[in-house]
This record gives structure tokens, C-alpha cells and sequence, in this order.
């Protein structure tokens, strides 16, 4: 490369962990982190799902038991290679891996990702529409393997039981007719194929230039690169789609009639349709048959109602409105929430057509301006109510107006407090009228001060005036008006030279 590119190359040296003298043979020790254990029942990750997951009873039930199936199978041959590695290795077992059939924003990725964090195993998500076969342009399906090993922090026993879950898997489908090699799609379900099944992936990817440069070093230093890999054997992999063109296709195939002895054809409402799909709609879809017999579990979401996205913003721990009580409270604001606005949020959500998140599209439009007009208003609690969610604009224009009174009252009092503790550490009693009062908020909110700052800025000299004054005359108790807050050091001159009578004059 030196000769290549002259002395602007220059070479790193990764340090080497230490490893036993007897030889570069030796398996590396174990990467640190607890050993995986899975002790759960299909019941148990159902109930953890119920928790953040409103709705999709079945699919959660399905999952559920999947999930159990391929952990508890884990376990066996990791009890049996302790015994007998061989009838280990020999053991057949079909991996229960899922593909997840449903609309957008049903909470296909929040199932997954919540029975990840029960089990405490890795989790990756991609799109599928990033990848591309090796070698072509595009991400390496491989690479999401890779993404486990760094998500469990380099611990590849722990990575080798994680999950791995790829959305917009029906972005793959290829169409029929396509002429010539189809790179986005056919090409990446087939190598998606090995890795579902399983194979040893390479922990160093052919473009990652650092890993490469790290190989090359230790072929340089031992005459042999080490070559480590990571198993997909019980890597659990899930994918998951919309399927719009599905939902026609299967509801056409439906109007069509079963043959046998059923004359009338099959009823079913729109959103039964996709619990008819079978193995062939898939491969019509535009999908090889090897690619879905490799994800014998078909896990099916229903479509969100209003009244679901009113239950899940009330009953979810995920819920939106934790997120908005949250964002409030930030601004000083704590938001409450009335049943009824809740409902009309959830029908206005119903309408954007993309099920939970349509939520998020609602919420923000419905509370931008509040954010930005109360934040700092001095307003301190936020009650949503109907009236609020129809006529957002009138109700932020009201509260903006009563935020302004908060604020000049919460003034009013800071000044009041100034005047208190200048009262007790300098032995004077000092107040201020209404005028001043008047004038003091004015002030702060034309400069966007703390009253705090303001006062002690303003009276800054007072208490040396005020404690002359009172040498001279006795007088212990101080009335400033709006005069004093205009022009506070003429105010406090004007008061010390009539402290000294008349003729009098301090001494310069």
C-alpha cells in the first residue's frame, strides 16, 4: 500500500488478547457476560406482551409459544452437548421462525422487540429493503448477524441465541415477470435461506476494511489468520410484512369458491381476510418456496379500531401520553388527560390509516403550538379535554392569556420575596407599592429576566443608601414606588441628601 500511495499511508496495530503459551489452537476464553438461561412459559411472555400490546390476543399467543419452543430447544442440545457432542450435533429440530402478516403500525416490531428484552437476548431490526445479495451493492444480510455480536457487546456465546427481525420483508417479493437476475429480491431471499437454517457467518466482514487490516496483521505475526465465526443455528429470525397486495389476492382466491362439496363461496369480512393465507399465496406473492417453508410460523395482526388506540393510549405501559406527561413536565407543565378528548383523539387516529402511529401524527399537530406558546408561560397545569381537542386554537389562545396572569402574579410575588430577605439581611424595612410592583414585571418580561436577577441589579446600592439614611434620620422603613424602579439611582440619591436636612450636605 506504501507503494501505492506513498507516505500518506499509515498503519494501526490492534492489541491482541493474551492467550495460553500452548499454542494459537487453543480456543479462546469464553467473552464475558451471564450465561444465557431461559425459564419462561408461553403464558409468561403472553402476559409481558399484555403490558405494552393492546389487542393481537392470538398473535401474542402464537408468538408465545414459538418463542418457547426454539429457546426450549436450545436449552436440550446445550444439556445434550455436555453429554454427547456428536448426538448434539446429529439432533434434527425445523427452528420455529416467524413471519409476522399485518397492517402498518399494529405492533409487529413492539412484539418482537418486548419478548427480546424479557429473555434478555440481542436484538437487531433492518429493513429488508437495505440489503442485497453479497457482492452487490447494498448491505450484506450477513451483517445483521454481525449487528448481534455487537449488541450483546462482543459476547458471541450470548449473540449466538439473539434475534434477529427483518420488517418489509414483502418488499422482497419478485415479480413474475422478471427477466434477468433479480438482486433486491430473489437474490436476497436466497441468501437469507442459510442463514434462517443454519451456517457459520464470518465475525469479520470481506468489507470491512479494519477487520481486514487486523487479519493481515496477525498473518504477518503468526503465519495464519484466525478465522472466527458465529453459528446461526438457534439465531430466532422473524420477518414481517404489510402484504397489501396479499389481502386482494387471497380475498380474490376466497370469492372464487373451495371445491368440493360448498357451493356458495367462502364469507369473509375484510379483516378475516389475511387468516386465510397459506404456503402457496406466499409463493404466487413472489416468494420461493424454499424461503417461506423456512418460516413455518404465520403469526397474523389484526387491524387497530379507534377503541383499540384508545385502549392503548390508556391502559399501554408504552403509551403515548407517558411520553407527552413527560415532555410537559419538562416545560413545567403537568398534563392531565379527560376520557372523552382521549376518544376523539382515537377516531381522528383511525382516519390517518396507519394504525398506533397515527396516534403520534395526531398528537403532535394537536399539541405544537402548546409546546412552543406555554412552555414558560407561567401556566402550570394542562387539562385535555373535548373542547380542547375541537377547538385547539380557542382553548391555547384562553390558557395563553391565563398563563400571562400566572406568570405576573408568580412576578409579583418573586418581587415581594427580594424585598423580604433585603429586609433581613440588612436590618431595613423595605416594600414596594403596586406601581412598583406594575413596573417591575414590566420590566422583567420586556427583558426576559428573572425577577430575582432584575431586583438585585436594579437596588444593587440600596442597602449601603438606605443604611446611611437610616443612621441619619432613624428611619427604619422603606416605600419604593414606580419612580424608584424608573430611575433607581436618582431615587436613592433624592433620599440620601434629604436625609441630611436642609443646608445639609455629605461631605464629598
Amino acid at each position: 500500500m506504501k507503494s501505492n500511495f506513498g507516505d500518506k499511508v499509515s498503519f494501526a496495530t490492534f492489541a491482541q488478547p493474551e492467550q495460553a503459551e500452548a499454542g494459537d489452537d487453543e480456543k479462546p476464553a469464553k467473552a464475558s457476560g451471564e450465561e444465557f438461561v431461559f425459564k419462561f412459559l408461553p403464558r409468561d411472555i403472553k402476559a409481558h406482551l399484555d403490558r405494552f400490546v393492546i389487542k393481537q390476543d392470538e398473535a401474542k399467543k402464537v408468538l408465545s409459544i414459538a418463542v418457547c419452543d426454539h429457546y426450549n430447544h436450545v436449552n436440550y442440545l446445550r444439556h445434550l452437548e455436555s453429554e454427547d457432542a456428536v448426538r448434539a450435533e446429529e439432533t434434527e429440530y425445523a427452528k420455529q421462525n416467524v413471519i409476522l402478516v399485518g397492517p402498518t403500525g399494529v405492533g409487529k416490531t413492539y412484539l418482537i422487540k418486548h419478548i427480546a428484552e424479557l429473555i434478555k437476548v440481542p436484538f437487531v431490526k433492518a429493513d429488508a429493503t437495505k440489503f442485497s445479495e453479497t457482492g452487490y451493492v447494498g448491505g450484506d444480510v450477513e451483517d445483521l448477524v454481525r449487528e448481534l455480536v455487537q449488541k450483546a457487546d462482543g459476547d458471541v456465546a450470548l449473540a449466538q441465541f439473539g434475534i434477529i427481525y427483518i420488517d418489509e420483508v414483502d418488499k422482497l417479493a419478485s415479480a413474475t415477470n422478471m427477466v434477468g437476475r433479480d438482486v433486491s429480491g430473489r437474490g436476497v431471499q436466497t441468501t437469507l435461506l442459510k442463514l434462517m437454517e443454519e451456517t457459520e457467518v464470518p465475525l469479520r466482514s470481506a468489507n470491512d476494511l479494519q477487520g481486514q487490516l487486523q487479519a493481515a496483521f496477525e498473518f504477518q505475526k503468526r503465519g495464519k489468520a484466525k478465522r472466527e465465526t458465529i453459528s446461526t443455528r438457534h439465531i430466532l429470525f422473524v420477518v414481517s410484512g404489510a402484504f397489501e397486495r396479499l389481502k386482494t389476492q387471497v380475498a380474490r382466491r376466497l370469492a372464487q369458491g373451495q371445491i368440493g362439496f360448498q357451493s356458495e363461496p367462502l364469507k369473509v369480512l375484510d379483516n378475516d381476510v389475511f387468516k386465510h393465507v397459506g404456503t402457496q399465496d406466499f409463493i404466487e406473492y413472489g416468494f420461493e418456496p424454499e424461503f417461506i417453508g423456512r418460516l413455518p410460523v404465520r403469526v397474523v395482526c389484526e387491524e387497530l379500531t379507534a377503541d383499540d388506540l384508545y385502549k392503548i393510549m390508556k391502559y399501554s405501559e408504552g403509551s403515548i401520553l407517558r411520553q407527552y406527561e413527560r415532555a410537559f413536565r419538562a416545560y413545567g407543565i403537568e398534563i392531565s388527560f379527560e376520557d372523552e378528548a382521549l376518544l376523539l383523539i382515537a377516531n381522528a387516529a383511525a382516519l390517518e390509516k396507519t394504525g398506533a402511529r397515527g396516534l403520534l401524527t395526531v398528537w403532535e399537530k394537536l399539541f405544537r403550538d402548546y409546546k412552543y406558546y406555554l412552555a414558560g408561560s407561567g401556566l402550570s397545569q394542562l387539562r385535555v379535554t373535548e373542547e380542547l381537542v375541537r377547538e385547539p386554537q380557542r382553548v391555547l389562545e384562553r390558557l395563553m392569556a391565563e398563563g400571562q396572569q400566572h406568570e405576573k402574579v408568580a412576578l409579583m410575588q418573586e418581587a415581594r420575596a427580594f424585598a423580604d430577605r433585603f429586609s433581613n439581611e440588612h436590618g431595613v424595612e423595605l416594600q414596594f407599592d403596586d406601581s412598583a410592583l406594575r413596573q417591575l414585571v414590566e420590566r422583567a418580561e420586556a427583558e426576559r429576566m428573572k425577577m430575582s436577577d432584575l431586583c438585585a441589579h436594579l437596588f444593587k446600592d440600596f442597602q449601603f443608601g438606605l443604611s446611611l439614611i437610616k443612621k441619619n434620620t432613624g428611619k427604619n422603613q422603606f416605600l419604593l414606588d414606580a419612580t424608584a424602579v424608573e430611575a433607581p439611582d436618582k431615587f436613592l440619591s433624592e433620599l440620601v441628601l434629604q436625609s441630611y436636612g436642609p443646608g445639609e450636605r455629605p461631605a464629598k
